[in-house]
C-alpha cells in the first residue's frame, strides 16, 4: 500500500516527504531558490553545466538540503515540544536560539548489479549521502548555557539516518563525485550563514544549523579532503605523522589536520612557492595532493576502525600459527596453509564462515576472548599464546570507548584507563610482535592508539558519530531498488529515495 508511484501519494504520505512544509530563511540562502514545495530533484540541479559522459538525467536524485532538514525537524516536532516541557521552558517565550547538530555521512556501495530497465547504462556502483539530526539545543535568555531539548538516542540506526542524495557513481570517480556533491556543499555553506524560520508547535521559531561530516570511512575522507590514498606514507587523516614515525612513537600524537589547512597545503602543492623538488614539496604538504572540496570533521569512524583492526588481528593470528616471529620470510604456500588452518578452526569451533572482505559482523565475532582461545589451540608456544591473550584483552578494554554512544556514562572506567591500555598495547606490538610492526603500522591501529582520548574529550563521543547508520541503510537501498522501484532508469532512484 505504501509503495505507490510518487504522483499517486496521498496527502498523509506527502507530509512525510521533503517539500511539504512552509519555511523561510533569514537572510535568504545565496543561490538557492526560495520555493518550499521542492520534492525530489535531479541531483545535478544547482550546477551550471551538465556532465557529458554518462547521461546526467538518470544518474542522481536528491532532495534540496534545506527542504530535507525541514522535513526531518518536523518529524521531531513532538520530541522537541516534549523536550521544552520537560526542561520547564515556557514554549511561547522561546522562538529563537535553537541550535541543531547534524551528522553527515557519505559512503560508496560496490556492486549493485544492473537491473533490466530501459535507458542508458549507468555505473553499477552507487554513492549515498545522508544526514542525521543528532541534537537540538536551546540558548535561553542571556545565559551562554545551552539546554539540550532533544538528543537522538539511536544515532546509528538506519531510521534516524535520512537519505539526501542517491547517485549511480563510482566513489573513485573523483570528477563526477565532486560535480554531484558540489550543489549540496554550496547549499550547506549557505545554510551555515543563515537562520531557518519554521513553525514548530504552532509558533514560528528560528533554528541555526551546525554540520559535522563524520560518517565517512577513511577512503572517502581522503577522497574529499584531497589526501593521498590509504596506502600513503602519510598514515593519518588527523595528524601529519608518517608511517615510520607512527611506528616509532605509537601513542603520542595530536590532531592537527583541518579542512582549512588542507586547502592551504593544496595551494602550496599547486604553486610550489619555494621551488622545491617533488619529494621536498610532498613532505611540506604532508600528502595533500588534490583540491579538498568537502569539509569533514577530523575523527575516527568507529565501524571501519573495528573492521580495520579485525583485519589486522586476523593476519596476526595467521602469523602466530605459522610462528613467523622466528622464521622471517615465509612462502605464499606456507601463508596459504596457515590461513586455511585458521579458517577451518574458526568455522569448526566458532561457526564463523570465512569472508572475502572483512565486514562488521565477522569483526565483532572475531574480536572476542572466545575467538582468541580457539586460535590459541593452534599456536605452539605457551608464551606466544599468553601474548595473544593479553593483546586481545587490552583491545577489548579499549574498544567500548570508541564504540559507545555516550562513553562517559556507558564505560567511564575504560575511558579513564584508555591511555594506560593503549601504551601497554603499543609496547606489546613493538616488542613481542615486532616482526609485524617494524617500520609499518596500519592506519586504524595508529588512530586507535594515538587519537581516541583527544577526540572524545573534544566531541564527547566517537561511536555516536560513526557511519553505521548510513551503512545499514545501504541494505535498504538494495532492497527497495530490487522490490519497490519502477524498472526504469529515470524513475528508479526517485522511488528508492522516497522510500
Amino acid at each position: 500500500q505504501i509503495f505507490q508511484p510518487l504522483q499517486t501519494l496521498r496527502a498523509v504520505e506527502k507530509e512525510l516527504l521533503p517539500g511539504y512544509h512552509h519555511f523561510e530563511w533569514q537572510p535568504a540562502l545565496k543561490n538557492v531558490s526560495t520555493s518550499c514545495n521542492i520534492g525530489i530533484i535531479n541531483g545535478l540541479s544547482g550546477r551550471g553545466s551538465s556532465l557529458d559522459d554518462s547521461p546526467a538525467n538518470t544518474i542522481t536524485r536528491r532532495f534540496r538540503y534545506d527542504a530535507a532538514l525541514v522535513s526531518a525537524l518536523k518529524d521531531l516536532e513532538e520530541d522537541i515540544m516534549e523536550g521544552l516541557r520537560e526542561n520547564g521552558i515556557e514554549d511561547s517565550t522561546c522562538n529563537s536560539g535553537f541550535r541543531v547538530m547534524i551528522k553527515e555521512s557519505c559512503d560508496g556501495m560496490g556492486d549493485i548489479s544492473e537491473k533490466h530497465g530501459g535507458g542508458p547504462a549507468v555505473p553499477d556502483k552507487a554513492v549515498r549521502f545522508s544526514f542525521t539530526v543528532m541534537s537540538v539545543s536551546l540558548r535561553t535568555g542571556n545565559e551562554e548555557e545551552e539546554v539540550a531539548i532533544f538528543t537522538e538516542a539511536k544515532p546509528n540506526s538506519e531510521l534516524s539516518c535520512k537519505p539526501l542524495c542517491l547517485m549511480f557513481v563510482d566513489e573513485s570517480d573523483h570528477e563526477t563525485l565532486t560535480a554531484i556533491l558540489h550543489p549540496i556543499i554550496a547549499e550547506r555553506k549557505a545554510m551555515k550563514e543563515s537562520r531557518l524560520i519554521l513553525s514548530m508547535g504552532g509558533l514560528l521559531r528560528s533554528f541555526q544549523f551546525h554540520f559535522r561530516g563524520t560518517g565517512y570511512d577513511e577512503k572517502m575522507v581522503r577522497e574529499v579532503e584531497g589526501l593521498e590514498a590509504s596506502g600513503s606514507t602519510y598514515v593519518c587523516t588527523l595528524c601529519d605523522s608518517s608511517r615510520a614515525e607512527a611506528c616509532k612513537n605509537m601513542v603520542l600524537h595530536s590532531i592537527t589536520r583541518s579542512h582549512e589547512e588542507n586547502l592551504e597545503r593544496y595551494e602550496m602543492w599547486r604553486t610550489n612557492p619555494f621551488s622545491e623538488s617533488v619529494d621536498e614539496l610532498r613532505d611540506r604538504v604532508k600528502g595533500v595532493s588534490a583540491k579538498p572540496f568537502m569539509e569533514t570533521h577530523p575523527t575516527l569512524d568507529a565501524l571501519h576502525c573495528d573492521i580495520g583492526n579485525a583485519t589486522e588481528f586476523y593476519k596476526i593470528f595467521q602469523d602466530e600459527i605459522g610462528e613467523v616471529y622466528q622464521k622471517g620470510n615465509p612462502s605464499r604456500e606456507e601463508r596459504r596453509s596457515w590461513r586455511a588452518a585458521l579458517d577451518k578452526q574458526l568455522r569448526k569451533k566458532m561457526k564463523l564462515k570465512p569472508v572475502m572482505r572483512m565486514n562488521g559482523n565477522f569483526a565483532r565475532k572475531l574480536m572476542t576472548k572466545e575467538a582468541v582461545e580457539v586460535v590459541c589451540e593452534l599456536v605452539p608456544l605457551e608464551e606466544r599464546r599468553e601474548a595473544l591473550r593479553e593483546l586481545m584483552s587490552l583491545y577489548l578494554q579499549m574498544k567500548p570507548v570508541w564504540r559507545a554512544t555516550f562513553p562517559v556514562k556507558e564505560c567511564p572506567d575504560q575511558l579513564c584507563r584508555y591511555s594506560f591500555n593503549s601504551h601497554r598495547f603499543a609496547e606489546l606490538l613493538s616488542s613481542t610482535f615486532k616482526y609485524r610492526y617494524n617500520g609499518k603500522i596500519t592506519n586504524y591501529l595508529h588512530k586507535t592508539m594515538a587519537h581516541v582520548p583527544e577526540i572524545i574529550e573534544r566531541d564527547g563521543s566517537i561511536g555516536a558519530w560513526a557511519s553505521e547508520g548510513n551503512e545499514s541503510a545501504n541494505k535498504l537501498f538494495r532492497r527497495f531498488r530490487k522490490m519497490n522501484a519502477r524498472q526504469s532508469k529515470t524513475f528508479e532512484l526517485e522511488d528508492v529515495l522516497k522510500h
